[in-house]
């Protein structure tokens, strides 16, 4: 925990505002104070929650303290602020954001600020004698002139994670491009996977950087869950519904490379369209509420049947490419073959929509993961339909690169979310790309990440109610689910989760290409 010092000027002590900070929100402060051995006073307190604030809310780490300065020495006994209690009253819910509006010349948590910090010659800085000038004159002195730099060491994880995934997907694509004509015995354009996928990518990250201040401007905000993780209270007011930019994106480029004449790349497209309306609804409600309960979950679950249903009937009613005579077959690694399952293809189809957007939906809790993720997914997919539809390949790699455009701004600290807007578009382009296809078994290995997601979930909601029912009250197995916050809690950083995830995915999605490449 931060050292609760004292004021040097006014014996304050910061109490209420070092209590409501978290363990890892008294490091973050602690690294901005730069706290020494001898006091300090308020005002080198304010500057540093000034500077810590700023990076909370993303005004890229600094703030104008002219202002702040002005009012911190107002008198010049520090009555304006007997104490840091009364800067903080009121928030003790662990979120700094509401004091914004006491310390920033404009009005409004959510309004811009210049980033410059720059008081010399504006404040008269309060000391009590002669010896203070090298203690907490000099130490506030330095603080407001410094430039407090906003990359935290987990901000570098999260570039690094973004970097490593690019790299893997570029070689993986460009390397299966050079090889597929001897692979699937086709003859393919140059760069046939790799050239959508950067497209979309390079066109989804410039996207964001209109859209990401234009839902800010909008209040487009994250409303977090009541009973989510108390270290996530910071990713308040972060822009959220991140799918209406980068998810069409990568269905115009997909539409564009196929010529906007492939049957299977539309039926995908509308599928996706279809879930991502959902998603919109839902967050819509979100808020409207000012709550993280949008759509009630019958409802929710009405919806993703009718729509994963409406895709089954067109497709039992259109021709889509296959290098089969017949419909509604599984291919399987030898020696199962080709299995026939009748009707029961449409039913299948079915579910494979409902659980795939409500598994990445359920995945979407930190920084990066689903992105990623899904990216890893779409890329596996694509390797594995090649052979039956190099049209819906080719929408794998566009959704994969809009993906990765996307996680240009959602790597931690993510500047923005993606919603339930863009969770459920890509669990419904995904299950589209088995459907039209039949590799529902490649789907299976390819999602293994999103499938444990989903099973932490039942695993953690049967246990507690099992436990509640024999001894009376209710016992959980993870600390919390889905099983990503269980290792968060656990003391996981968020970056080393998710760059874990993204290991396990790639290898899960190389073997789902794979399968899918010798049971075609």
């Amino acid at each position: 925990m931060m050292q609760s010092t004292s004021c040097s000027a006014c014996g304050a002590w910061p109490r209420s505002f070092a209590a409501s900070l978290s363990r890892r929100q008294s490091r973050s402060l602690g690294a901005s104070i730069a706290l020494s051995s001898h006091s300090v006073d308020c005002q080198t307190y304010r500057v540093a929650c000034c500077s810590y604030i700023s990076r909370r809310r993303g005004y890229g780490g600094v703030l104008n303290l002219r202002s702040a300065s002005r009012v911190a020495a107002t008198d010049e006994d520090g009555s304006s602020f007997s104490s840091f209690d009364d800067v903080f009253e009121g928030h003790d819910d662990g979120t700094l954001a509401g004091s914004l509006c006491l310390i920033s010349s404009s009005e409004g948590e959510e309004s811009d600020t210049e980033i410059i910090i720059n008081t010399s010659g504006d404040v008269d800085y309060h000391r009590n004698n002669a010896s203070d000038v090298s203690g907490s004159y000099l130490e506030t002195s330095r603080l407001a002139n410094l430039r407090i730099r906003t990359k935290h060491k987990g901000t570098y994880l999260g570039i690094l994670n973004n970097l490593g995934l690019i790299i893997f997907l570029v070689g993986i694509l460009f390397l299966f491009d050079l090889c597929a004509w001897r692979i699937v015995r086709l003859p393919l354009a140059p760069f046939f996977l790799t050239g959508p996928f950067l497209v979309a990518a390079f066109l989804a990250s410039f996207a964001g950087f209109f859209c990401v201040p234009l839902f800010h401007v909008l209040k487009i905000h994250q409303v977090l869950r009541v009973e989510g993780p108390d270290i996530h209270l910071y990713k308040k007011g972060t822009a959220t519904m991140g799918g209406l930019f980068f998810i069409p994106v990568g269905i115009v480029v997909a539409g564009a490379a196929s010529d906007f004449s492939s049957v299977e790349v539309f039926g995908a497209a509308a599928a996706t369209i279809a879930f991502a309306a959902i998603g919109l609804l839902d967050d819509s409600l979100i808020l409207m509420k000012k709550h993280n309960y949008g759509l009630p979950a019958p409802i929710k679950i009405i919806l993703e049947v009718a729509a994963g249903t409406s895709f089954s009937f067109w497709l039992n009613s259109t021709d889509v490419a296959s290098p089969y005579s017949m419909k509604f077959l599984l291919p399987l690694p030898a020696p199962l073959g080709l299995l026939c399952i009748g009707r029961l293809y449409l039913l299948l189809a079915t579910f494979c929509f409902v659980s795939m957007a409500n598994g990445v939906n359920l995945t979407d809790g930190l920084d990066g993961l689903a992105g990623g993720v899904a990216a890893l997914t779409f890329v596996g997919m694509s390797i594995a339909v090649l052979p039956i539809c190099p049209d819906l390949s080719i929408f794998g790699a566009s959704m994969s690169g809009a993906c990765i455009g996307f996680l240009m701004h959602n790597r931690y600290e993510a500047s923005i979310f993606m919603g339930d807007t863009g969770s459920l578009a890509l669990g419904g382009a995904l299950a589209a790309m088995a459907s039209c296809t039949g590799m529902f078994f490649p789907l299976v290995i390819s999602s293994v990440v999103f499938i444990a997601e989903v099973l932490s979930v039942l695993i953690q909601l049967g246990f507690y109610r099992l436990t509640k029912r024999f001894y009376g009250a209710g016992r959980k197995l993870f600390r919390m689910a889905p099983v990503h916050h269980h290792f968060e809690l656990s003391g996981f950083k968020e970056p080393s989760i998710v760059a874990t995830a993204y290991v396990v995915s790639g290898i899960f999605s190389l073997l789902a290409g794979y399968v899918g490449l010798i049971s075609a």
